[in-house]
């Protein structure tokens, strides 16, 4: 979130680097608590290097599996240690295939920009 300089009423966001290092703490953590976990990536502005102050972490999680419906993963995900806002999207990797094989214009941008954070997975196999 964004934070008060000491001395001054501007608020300054989070830059690149801030967020890139607490994304791969936060990722790290993840890994430990869900052994599922095949791949964590950010997409979208941060991604692609034009985020600005207001700009949220764009989360993607491939699960190796999964008993909940899409809209309810991501709220197995605790976002609240990042520095900005956050939100999550969390495919299983039937999903991801799926999407990969039918070269969907959202599987492509993903392919395109994300930052793997963690990538245990080739989407051949």
């Amino acid at each position: 979130m964004p934070v008060r300089s000491l001395n001054s009423s501007v608020l300054k966001w989070p830059d690149l680097q801030t967020v890139d290092r607490a994304a791969g703490r936060w990722a790290r953590e993840l890994l430990q608590q869900h052994a599922d976990v095949l791949g964590i990536a950010y997409i979208g502005s941060y991604a692609r290097g034009d985020w600005g102050v207001g700009s949220d972490l764009d989360l993607l999680i491939i699960l190796r599996r999964s008993e909940r419906p899409f809209w309810q993963r991501a709220l197995d995900v605790d976002l609240s240690s990042l520095p900005v806002p956050a939100e999550a999207l969390v495919y299983t990797m039937d999903e991801w295939r799926a999407l990969a094989e039918e070269n969907s214009l959202f599987y492509r941008t993903v392919e395109q920009e994300a930052v793997w954070i963690y990538k245990d997975f080739n989407i051949q196999d």
